[in-house]
């Protein structure tokens, strides 16, 4: 047994955590959208042809704002094959993905989906393949009320008032030599201004996002960001991170501390981004859309994907990555990280949410079940309110390959002076002995546990399958408070969450 102590005290806020925060990512990716979020004839479909468990359990997830309609998928992507009547909607070939759209779920169609799913849409352009124009007749089509062409064509399909798109991405990943369409930083910067400005010129309420590397491991990492954000600056709201871990040669050591590198790369981008500002002696801070982040078994696919000029399937089953509670662990991990930064990272897109990296599985034509990844998720969106607080923490070391020494506990905490509510998240990153955990909350008076929740099992490669969907479950954690501090124990390979209130 080993033992570790945490203080938790308003003073060191971090910033207010941005309901943003806990956004999504769908994809025309696999059965993301077909058989996964779309499938008319299953059971549970609706009147759309949108399966209500899959909505059921988006809605618990808590996912504020979902990015679509890519990913790799958008540089090839004509937004006006996703409207009109669907029966004039081209089908198209997919590079990206090696797959054949339909196009047979669009935009009109997704915007319908998030109403009921009670999510705010993010959309993505054509960086890769196209340009300025058609970014620009998206928006009117997307934004603007009525008095146009294109305005009109909205109408005309079925959605009298505007989609009104608050947050835009500049393209996607456009750092990477996979991306159709991939530029240099000075080019992509160059036209990611012009974009820009020309969004703003008939949308000034808009956000933009503009592409940051696709990864900390890029070779152009850093110099991206700075030639990117020397022409964007003063043109866009935020800048993109993208990051997936994976365990590598069973250094589960090093997996469990992934955060670690996902706290760098945070660090590194807004610290490049404030030498940009403060070079042009510009007060303004660029924030983070972190937007996309997730466990991902990124090896395996290649063993997956079609490849043949004759095989352009539909619907493939793609990147269906099956997560153990290992896995959730460190994804439990990545969101703490996430909360870690509040002050900078405005927004967040899990990638992805149905199938595909996804927390969220179905089987055609029949059930929908929860990944183990799902309920850090849902109950970090669910608990995490008002302002993030840095914990101090006092615990013991671990040694690993990839980063060093780091402290074997990590954790952050939330404070809601409204509801006058606390709560913490904790991770256990050791590998063999249970901790001891002391956490001092003697700062907020007399509490009261409100609710735990310890995500952990004696088989750290458990997970749930449609064969036993609910073979990992969170459980209760043992508590006890005595003179302003909280005791638990938490086991090895552990997530958990613990929710606070004032009392008297």
């Amino acid at each position: 047994m080993t033992a570790a102590h945490l203080t938790v005290d308003p003073r060191f806020a971090i910033g207010t955590v941005r309901r943003r925060l806990f956004g999504g990512f769908v994809e025309h990716l696999g059965r993301h959208v077909y058989d996964g979020i779309y499938e008319p004839g299953h059971p549970a479909a609706d009147e759309q042809g949108f399966r209500t468990d899959v909505l059921e359990l988006v809605r618990e997830l808590g996912v504020s704002m979902i990015r679509y309609p890519g990913g790799n998928f958008v540089s090839g992507f004509r937004w006006e094959d996703s409207v009109g009547p669907r029966a004039q909607r081209p089908r198209r070939l997919d590079l990206a993905w090696h797959s054949t759209e339909t196009n047979e779920v669009g935009l009109h169609e997704f915007a319908d989906w998030l109403d009921k799913a009670g999510s705010e849409l993010m959309l993505a352009v054509n960086l890769g393949t196209r340009g300025v124009l058609e970014a620009l007749d998206l928006l009117e089509y997307s934004n603007v009320p009525g008095g146009t062409a294109l305005s009109q064509r909205r109408i005309d399909n079925g959605r009298a008032e505007p989609f009104d798109v608050r947050v835009w991405c500049l393209g996607n990943e456009m750092d990477g030599p996979w991306q159709l369409g991939h530029r240099s930083a000075d080019d992509y910067g160059t036209l990611a201004a012009q974009t820009a400005r020309g969004m703003r010129q008939m949308d000034p309420s808009i956000e933009l996002v503009v592409c940051g590397s696709s990864g900390a491991a890029m070779p152009t990492f850093g110099e991206w960001e700075r030639e990117v954000l020397t022409h964007t600056y003063d043109d866009v709201d935020m800048i993109s991170c993208h990051a997936y871990y994976q365990e590598h040669d069973g250094d589960a050591a090093s997996f469990l501390a992934s955060a670690v590198d996902m706290d760098r790369f945070i660090e590194g981008v807004v610290a490049t981004a404030d030498h940009v500002g403060a070079a042009r002696g510009s007060g303004k801070k660029i924030d983070i859309s972190f937007d996309e982040w997730n466990v991902w078994y990124i090896d395996r696919v290649d063993a997956v994907k079609p490849t043949a000029i004759d095989d352009w399937p539909i619907a493939p089953r793609l990147l269906e990555d099956v997560y153990s509670v290992l896995d959730a662990v460190v994804f439990g991990s990545l969101l703490i990280s996430l909360l870690k930064h509040a002050d900078r990272v405005a927004s967040a897109s899990l990638a992805q949410l149905v199938n595909v990296i996804a927390p969220i599985m179905t089987e055609p034509g029949g059930p929908a079940w929860r990944q183990t990844t799902f309920f850090p998720f849902a109950l970090t969106s669910h608990l995490a309110r008002g302002e993030a607080v840095r914990l101090r923490v006092e615990a013991p070391t671990i040694d690993t390959a990839r980063y060093g020494t780091v402290s074997a506990v990590d954790a952050v905490a939330t404070v809601d002076d409204a509801a006058e509510a606390v709560a913490v998240f904790l991770v256990h990153r050791g590998l063999e002995r249970p901790v001891d955990l002391e956490i001092d909350v003697s700062a907020f008076g007399e509490v009261e546990v409100v609710e735990t929740h310890l995500l952990h099992d004696d088989d750290p490669g458990a997970s749930n399958t449609l064969d036993d969907p609910e073979r990992v479950r969170p459980r209760t954690v043992q508590t006890r408070l005595g003179s302003g501090i909280l005791y638990l124990t938490l086991p090895p390979v552990a997530w958990a969450a613990v929710s606070l209130r004032r009392v008297g």
